[in-house]
C-alpha cells in the first residue's frame, strides 16, 4: 500500500490552504482518467490518503488535481490582475506501490510551486 501526501499553503498570506479539493486520477492509454480518489484538504492543509497496491500501476502516469481556483475565489483577496488558472494539475508515476508520496504545494491565484519530499 502507498501513501500519497500532500501540505498545500497560501502563499499570498502565508496561511495553511485549508479545504482545497484534490483528485488523484490515473491515466490509461486510451486517454481516460480514472478517479483513484477525491479530498479536500483538512483545517491545517494537509492530505494523506492510502492507496492499495492495486489501484497503482508502475508503469502509468498519475495526476494529482488541485482546484485552486475556487480557493482563491472564496479568499477576500484584492485583484490585482487576471485570475486565470483554475486548478494546478502534477503528472507523476508511482514506480513503487509500496512507497511514501509526499509532494508539498505552495500556491497563488497565478501560479505554484510544488517538489517531491520524502
Amino acid at each position: 500500500m502507498a501513501t500519497l501526501s500532500t501540505h498545500t499553503l497560501n502563499s499570498v498570506d502565508g496561511t495553511h490552504a485549508a479545504h482545497v479539493g484534490v483528485a488523484l486520477l490515473r491515466l490509461v492509454p486510451d486517454g481516460t482518467r480514472l478517479v483513484i480518489f477525491s479530498a479536500s484538504t483538512d483545517a491545517g492543509g494537509r492530505l494523506s490518503q492510502r492507496i492499495a497496491a492495486t489501484q497503482i500501476d508502475p508503469s502509468a502516469d498519475y495526476e494529482l488535481v488541485f482546484q485552486t481556483g475556487a480557493y482563491f475565489a472564496k479568499r477576500a483577496l484584492p485583484l490585482t490582475g487576471l485570475r486565470i488558472q483554475k486548478e494546478v494539475v502534477i503528472r507523476f508515476c508511482m514506480p513503487d506501490a509500496e512507497a511514501a508520496y509526499h509532494m508539498p504545494l505552495v500556491m497563488a491565484p497565478n501560479g505554484y510551486s510544488v517538489w517531491l519530499s520524502s
